[in-house]
């Protein structure tokens, strides 16, 4: 009996220190994170991206990153003259930059950019003809355009009686403190310049005068357009200078906003992908812009974004937002900013003397 009584004592033993293991393991696996159990990937490289803020689905960066284990570190900008002096210290310290239409101008003078191979970024195909060959890369040697749209005023149809249609508004006394302007040189110069009946490229030193006068007689706030968005969202402002893609985003946020490209004429922008001069990553980089120039990788960026890609494949998600996708009529009153030394050095110099 005794011998018995000692087996039973060594099953319990080992049952209980089994349903102990057991609580243990499942106790150790409610403390697991999901992702552990998610393959690591092993990359092959690093590839520097350099990109204005809030101007991407960061899923289809990890999307890339799965499919050609190739790593990206990406950084954002808040204007394209900030890419410039950042690039301007150490040109190699990104492989991949996104500016805009005149600093790709800029770029590609300066000797900065390296020529696309177009066998390696098959997609450029996707790209619609429209805005392809710019002036300034007439046969897309450097460029493959990203995102397009028009730069205008958002306003809030509860507080702006008035018909918005001119830039004009926003240097109305009536409104003096309730306009929240564009911190940005070529953007704010530029609707003063098309205000006045001039060209958005002027170098004019008389042209130029008369804007840094109708600037300085306002007392303008200025901020990024996500943030000029923002603040249009919670009744902040009552006319805003955004990028067409902030317009969109707000509207939808906020149904007493509407956007409107003035009958002065606008900007119309396209922004790109350029490679950076002797990049040691060239491969990585044509990779990477053919994988964005993907419709449904289009699609998903538009999504999240808010702007137009010119991949015409993405186009039929949209259903002819007129935000994303403007009337001819207003096109064609609109201009590209390009480059210009002399006209940049003035326009730096009006800058800094008003802002």
């Amino acid at each position: 009996m005794k011998i018995i009584k000692q087996i039973v004592a060594v099953c319990m033993i080992f049952v209980l220190s089994a349903g102990f293991a057991g609580c243990e393991d499942n106790n150790n696996n409610l403390n697991k994170n999901p992702d552990d159990n998610i393959d690591k990937i092993n990359y092959t490289e690093t590839l520097r991206v350099y990109n204005a803020g809030e101007y991407i689905d960061m899923t289809t960066i990890a999307d890339f990153e799965k499919e050609f284990a190739i790593k990206i570190e990406y950084s954002e900008f808040e204007s394209n003259e900030d890419m410039y002096s950042e690039i301007s210290k150490n040109l190699n310290s990104y492989d991949v930059l996104v500016p805009s239409d005149y600093m790709i101008d800029r770029l590609i003078k300066e000797d900065k950019l390296e020529k696309l191979d177009k066998d390696k970024v098959p997609n450029i195909i996707n790209i619609a003809e429209e805005y392809l060959n710019p002036v300034y890369d007439s046969v897309n040697d450097y460029v493959a355009p990203y995102m397009v749209g028009t730069l205008g005023i958002l306003y809030n149809k509860k507080y702006a009686t008035d018909n918005i249609n001119s830039w004009t508004i926003l240097f109305d006394s009536q409104y003096q403190g309730k306009v929240l302007m564009l911190d940005s040189q070529r953007d704010s110069i530029g609707i003063t310049l098309k205000m006045l009946g001039y060209s958005l490229n002027s170098g004019d030193d008389n042209e130029l005068a008369q804007v840094k006068s109708k600037l300085n007689n306002m007392r303008f706030t200025y901020d990024e357009s996500e943030i000029i968005r923002d603040k249009m969202v919670a009744g902040e402002g009552v006319l805003g200078v955004v990028y067409s893609g902030d317009a969109k985003i707000a509207i939808d946020r906020n149904p007493d906003l509407a956007y409107a490209i003035p009958i002065d004429g606008s900007n119309k922008w396209v922004d790109g992908f350029v490679i950076v001069k002797n990049t040691q990553h060239l491969a990585a980089a044509q990779k990477f812009i053919n994988f964005m120039c993907r419709p449904n990788i289009a699609v998903r960026n538009m999504s999240k974004i808010g702007y137009t890609s010119p991949v015409k494949g993405a186009w039929a998600e949209f259903g002819g937002n007129k935000i994303m996708f403007p009337a001819e009529e207003e096109l064609e009153r609109c201009e590209a900013f390009l480059y210009d030394i002399s006209a940049a050095e003035k326009y730096d110099k009006l800058w800094s003397e008003i802002n």
